[in-house]
């Protein structure tokens, strides 16, 4: 038996431990909770998107926009949707494959999508230019290095990957996401819309179940002597390619539809400063860029930079859009109208984007590409 003497001193040490105890948690419970909420918070706060893209490389403005998606800390890339558009499908993927290696995110899905669009063929086009001209890019028919045939993949400069692509197709991947994240996921489509034509077919909800659409492509009345531009202003590759997709695209009901155009585009230069910047990154994607990079148009880099930071964006116009289907002169030209004087045949309101912050898309763009790449932040999306 302890006497009470002892008793009493066990207790009164007991007693300090405890309150030494309570003193220290005081502080080191907050400090976990606001861990945890920071931890919970960041992940939430990571922002959903699909990149469909034509993507040919190495480099370039596809493979560019490509890394400035992927190299945010704030978004979670579900998967690269790739098509014909710049480049035939399958090389492309084979570049989009590659890419993923060299910057250690082969978690992130390359899933083959459509190889020719819904209607057009570089056949008609060829009988088309008979009657309306020569047509300067038609990208993967006659812009090839070199011009080669759909399933052909050229030798790679960047090698070969070691990876696979999804089995799943591009069309079918974008449905099952924005049904597995309703209204949360952003569909950036910067190449010809005919993956997002065949989803829409596949399901006519994929449209209302997403977060919006982001877009490069259209043209308006750029201010250019390019003169893939300057006579023919109407004409833009990426809602040419497929008219008839387009068009379909235009007449579904996005929550949100955000446009980045040629006219835009056009302003923007990758330069040798530019290039140098991202030089002084020492990650795989900053090297990757400066190696393949030329002084060219900063064309999807802009549309992904602006969804990153809309405050680049100081001007935008809302418009109704579509594209043109009449198979004569017109076919595939962007057309526009101010809010009233649309035909009303279901075409949307399109926020289309007129003028930017030069310097601070650059800041951005180059901070991005020469930081370090995210480690992988969701689960591989590839259906097993």
């Amino acid at each position: 038996m302890i006497p009470p003497r002892e008793k009493r001193k066990n207790e009164f040490f007991y007693i300090r431990v405890n309150r030494m105890i309570f003193s220290k948690m005081r502080w080191i419970l907050p400090a976990l909770l606001i861990a945890m909420f920071a931890f919970t918070a960041s992940a939430q706060e990571k922002r959903k998107v699909i990149i469909d893209q034509d993507a040919a490389g190495p480099g370039g403005t596809d493979m560019q926009a490509i890394l400035t998606l992927i190299q945010s800390p704030h978004t979670e890339v579900l998967g690269i949707t790739v098509l014909t558009g710049d480049a035939w499908r399958d090389e492309e993927v084979q570049h989009a494959l590659r890419l993923m290696e060299i910057i250690g995110r082969t978690d992130i899905p390359v899933v083959p999508g459509a190889v020719t669009p819904l209607v057009n063929s570089k056949e008609f086009i060829a009988r088309w230019e008979t009657l309306y001209g020569k047509l300067i890019y038609q990208g993967a028919w006659n812009f090839g290095k070199p011009v080669h045939g759909p399933y052909d993949i050229p030798p790679m400069p960047e090698g070969a990957p070691h990876i696979k692509a999804a089995d799943e197709d591009a069309a079918h991947f974008m449905v099952r996401m924005v049904h597995k994240y309703p209204h949360q996921v952003t569909i950036y489509a910067a190449g010809p819309m005919t993956d997002l034509a065949l989803a829409l077919t596949i399901d006519p909800q994929f449209a209302e179940l997403s977060k919006e659409l982001v877009l490069m492509g259209g043209s308006i009345s750029p201010v250019t002597d390019d003169p893939e531009f300057k006579y023919t202003p109407r004409h833009e590759f990426n809602l040419w390619f497929d008219p008839e997709a387009s068009r379909r695209v235009f007449h579904s009901k996005w929550p949100r539809i955000v446009c980045t155009t040629v006219d835009i585009s056009i302003t923007t230069k990758m330069t040798q400063a530019l290039i140098d910047e991202i030089a002084k990154g020492k990650s795989a994607a900053a090297q990757y860029t400066v190696k393949y990079a030329e002084p060219n148009t900063l064309w999807d880099e802009l549309a992904a930079a602006a969804w990153l930071d809309p405050s680049i964006i100081t001007r935008s116009d809302r418009l109704y859009m579509d594209v043109s289907t009449d198979p004569g002169a017109s076919y595939g030209q962007t057309l526009v109208w101010a809010p009233g004087s649309q035909p009303g045949l279901g075409e949307q309101l399109v926020e289309v984007q007129r003028d930017l912050d030069r310097e601070k898309f650059y800041t951005l763009f180059s901070s991005l590409l020469a930081g370090p790449t995210p480690e992988a932040n969701h689960p591989a999306a590839i259906q097993h």
